[in-house]
């Protein structure tokens, strides 16, 4: 069953309300933490599904529906944007969420990613690790011939390095030899960018540079931060209060581990979390 979402009304938005964040559970955290370095003014509402993530198993109906209930537990909170970032989520239900909150600036992971890969590709040879739903989904193949249908997208899933972050094996010899077993059928197709196509990846940016130097990486969290400056600053909704920011983070779930991970995402001490249950 639908949820009934209510339509923002036309100029109703003002600098001071919080940029929504939503994940299916915590690896949007990276995303958050590259708002608050690009946007240090910026009140901030984060919520991660974490009791029915992860999203990935799910079927398109099931993500649209939890989709909406987060949208609209977001659009309580008065905000003035929404940021999609959970890669999984962007490749279902971008669209849906777009027609949710109409003129809302929206902003997704995926569409970010692929324009600043295309900037960066040298030989328009782009590949794309990610999750299997984002690599099933071909929605970075489709945002980025969207903008250049000649570029040559291959997208390979790593499933494996989800959980690999989580425990933080960043740096671990199994970590290594997973990547580079993954990346194999990617460097035999000659890319030159390489998209992380999962808010978890960022974390293996140093070991990855170490496999493959030679490669552009294309951090998605970094450039939906600058996407979301871009967009609130063309709708004149940027935050130049001097006060300090006010950060909240609900989650459906708090589990064991929870603090521990999510600190690590979000580089600093997690404060002001509450648990909410939707639906």
């Amino acid at each position: 069953m639908w949820l009934l979402v209510r339509q923002p009304e036309s100029g109703i938005m003002n600098s001071k309300q919080p940029i929504g964040v939503f994940d299916s559970g915590v690896g949007g955290l990276t995303v958050v933490r590259a708002l608050m370095e690009r946007l240090p003014n910026e009140n901030i509402v984060y919520f991660g599904d974490t009791a029915r993530v992860p999203y990935g198993v799910k079927s398109r109906n099931t993500i649209e529906e939890f989709t909406m209930q987060i949208v609209e537990f977001l659009l309580q909170h008065q905000v003035k944007s929404l940021v999609i970032a959970c890669n999984t989520i962007a490749a279902v239900a971008y669209k849906r969420v777009q027609q949710m909150v109409g003129n809302m600036p929206v902003l997704s992971v995926i569409e970010a990613g692929a324009q600043e890969a295309l900037k960066v590709t040298r030989n328009n040879h782009i590949g794309v690790i990610a999750t299997n739903t984002t690599v099933n989904s071909n929605a970075y193949a489709r945002a980025v011939h969207a903008h250049n249908p000649d570029t040559r997208v291959l997208s390979q899933a790593t499933p494996l390095l989800v959980s690999l972050v989580e425990e933080g094996w960043l740096d671990h010899e199994v970590t290594r030899l997973t990547v580079r077993e993954y990346l194999k059928p990617i460097l035999a197709d000659d890319v030159d960018t390489l998209i992380l196509g999962c808010t978890h990846f960022p974390h293996l940016k140093p070991l990855i540079k170490q496999e493959v130097p030679h490669l552009e990486l294309v951090d998605s969290s970094i450039t939906t931060a600058e996407a979301t400056a871009q967009a609130l600053a063309a709708a004149s909704l940027l935050n130049t209060s001097e006060q300090t920011p006010d950060y909240r983070f609900y989650v459906s779930d708090i589990p064991l581990r929870f603090q521990t991970i999510g600190e690590r995402f979000l580089g600093r001490s997690l404060e002001q979390i509450e648990m909410m249950r939707l639906g």
